[in-house]
Parts: C-alpha cells; sequence; structure tokens
C-alpha cells in the first residue's frame, strides 16, 4: 500500500554543469536552495540586494541590476539616525549616506557582472501581498521597521504580476539570451497573513506564474511548493516555527532539484567537494601530530585528484587549510571538544 502521494518531475533538457554560474532571486527559500550549490563551491549569487518576497520586488531588484539606475540619495530615506533603501536590506543601512550608496553601487556592479555570465537565474515568490510607502507610492521592499501606518497594504493580482514580468522577461531575453528562467512558489507560509490569507497570496502566484510560462523567452517551473504540499505533507518537515522548512524537507527539494537540473558530473562532483567543505568545518579533538598530518594529506590528495578531473573548481581556501594543517597543526579557534 502506497501511504504518500508523488508525482514525476521530468528532466530538464537545459543542464547545470559544475562551471554554470546561477542566480537566485527571492525569498529565504530561494536562498535555502543557493546556499547548498555554495556548499559544493559552485559559481552562485543569492539575492545582491538582500531576501525579497513579492514578484514587484523581486522585478525591481532585478531591473535595478540590468539598467544601471541614477545613484544618487534619491532613492534613499532617512529614518531616525539612519540612511536606508527601501529596495535592499537592512545590511546596507548606515548613518552616512555615500556609504550606503556605495555599498548599493558596489553589490549592483557585482551582480550586473555575475548576470552577464550566468545561465539560470531561479526567481522564488514568496507572496503576492505588498507594501507601499504612502509618501511616494512605491511597493518596497523592505519596511526596515518603520510603523504600518506608514504604508498601505494590498494583494497584487495576476495580471498586474503578469504585466511586470512579461516585460522584464523580454528585457532579460534581449540582453542576455542564453539566460534561462526557472519560477518556484516558495513554500514557507507567510502565516502573518492567515490560513486563509496566505492561500490566497499563493494562489494569485500560481495563476500570475502559470500564465508566464506561455512567455516566448520559455521560461521553466520546478515545483518546490508541490514537493512539500502534496509529497510530504507532514509537519515533521518543518522547523521549530512549523512554518520554516526544515534541513530534512530542504535536502528533499534539493534532491529533486539536482535531478531535474544538474548534469551527472555535476551532481557526483558536488558530493565530493561538499565532503571537502565539511572537513574544513570538522573540529579536531586529536593532539596527535601525525594524525593530524595524514588526515591534512588525504584530503589534499582528495583535492588533487578534483583538480586533474575538474581543473575550474576552486578549492583553493580548502587546500590552504590542510596545508596551514600540516605545517602548523589545527588553529587554536578550532580545537574540539
Amino acid at each position: 500500500m502506497e501511504l504518500r502521494t508523488t508525482f514525476k518531475i521530468d528532466p530538464s533538457d537545459s543542464k547545470i554543469s559544475y562551471s554554470t554560474p546561477v542566480m537566485f532571486i527571492g525569498s529565504c527559500f530561494s536562498a535555502a536552495i543557493g546556499k547548498r550549490m555554495q556548499a559544493g563551491n559552485m559559481p552562485v549569487m543569492i539575492n545582491p540586494a538582500g531576501t525579497v518576497y513579492n514578484p514587484v520586488s523581486v522585478s525591481n531588484t532585478i531591473n535595478s541590476i540590468v539598467s544601471r539606475p541614477e545613484n544618487d540619495i534619491e532613492r534613499l530615506y532617512r529614518h531616525g539616525s539612519l540612511w536606508i533603501s527601501f529596495d535592499h536590506y537592512t545590511d546596507f543601512s548606515s548613518d552616512d549616506p555615500q556609504k550606503v550608496l556605495e555599498r548599493i553601487s558596489r553589490r549592483e556592479e557585482e551582480a550586473r557582472f555575475f548576470i552577464s555570465d550566468a545561465r539560470f537565474l531561479l526567481v522564488t515568490f514568496g507572496t503576492a501581498r505588498v507594501s507601499r510607502w504612502k509618501e511616494t507610492g512605491r511597493i518596497v521592499s523592505n519596511c526596515h521597521k518603520i510603523p504600518a501606518s506608514y504604508f498601505s497594504h494590498e494583494l497584487l493580482t495576476p495580471d498586474e504580476i503578469v504585466s511586470i514580468w512579461s516585460g522584464l522577461l523580454d528585457r532579460l531575453k534581449a540582453s542576455f539570451p542564453e539566460l534561462k528562467v526557472v519560477f518556484t512558489i516558495s513554500p514557507v507560509r507567510h502565516w502573518k497573513d492567515g490560513a486563509h490569507g496566505n492561500q490566497v497570496s499563493k494562489s494569485v502566484l500560481f495563476l500570475a506564474v502559470e500564465r508566464l510560462l506561455d512567455h516566448p523567452s520559455a521560461p521553466r517551473y520546478f515545483p518546490a511548493y508541490e514537493l512539500v504540499m502534496d509529497d510530504l505533507r507532514d509537519y515533521r518537515f518543518y522547523g521549530a516555527d512549523m512554518l520554516h522548512l526544515s534541513d530534512t524537507a530542504v535536502d528533499y527539494i534539493w534532491e529533486a532539484f539536482t535531478r531535474c537540473y544538474f548534469d551527472d558530473s555535476a551532481i557526483t562532483l558536488w558530493h565530493e567537494v561538499e565532503g571537502i567543505s565539511k572537513a574544513v568545518s570538522h573540529r579536531i579533538i586529536t593532539e596527535d601530530r601525525n594524525e593530524i598530518r595524514n588526515f591534512a594529506e588525504g584530503m589534499l590528495a582528495r583535492i588533487v585528484k578534483i583538480k586533474k578531473r575538474f581543473p575550474t573548481v576552486s578549492l583553493d581556501m580548502e587546500t590552504d587549510y590542510f596545508r596551514g594543517l600540516m605545517s602548523e597543526g589545527p588553529h587554536p579557534d578550532n580545537k574540539q571538544q
């Protein structure tokens, strides 16, 4: 007897190799998957402006990367002693507006360089509900803990999302013909909207994405939401807050994603590199110099084998770490209990 519902995800015709640059933009779920790729030292960029949840804010982030907007103080707002950007995460804020603009400019330039070589853009929508700054009427990405009375709150319609994103997909296709866009809907529930409100919001996102899949640029959809709601379907796969996913659930979605998009060599290599990355963070409990040296020599030998097969894989930091172990032993901060 089958006690769970499963479904097949057709493998993508376009594959991610180990050297394929991939940009992730969207909710915290997007970052969780992107970090899995980072763990294997794959070329990724995750949310260059910080985490964004709604389709308008995701679009604004991408447009700022592509369009080179004027980087002046008009992009900022002074809140108390801090200058902030409503399009960026709090890490960009400062009491010096010039520092904020420099941080924004530097990050946008890095993202512009990255997306010019990227082959995949993974977009995760978390909610269709938006906050609009009353003073200007602009939809914001981050309210920066400013009182809610300064914002109006509304639910986007599928038509609004499709209108904004159809134009953006046109622009991306013209600027980056090789870029493949993959949409996902975050399985993380926005509980502050209430049980019913969350379902309404997610439904708007599904309706909009379904229409965007007919765009001439041929974007794709990856069913992360369905894997959680229709396959896993159990609170065992949630964190302590019962809203965010557990590591086990993210791993399950990650494995489905790699089967769909990774080529065979990328899957194999990811496991090898991730093992080396874990060894770097391994807490060394022995004081025996021979054991430490043998451990480091073994890891360096594994790195050499990988580099021979895949010369473009970056393992410089790991190489330096294990060479340091051979010459000096464990760093005092890395001694284990």
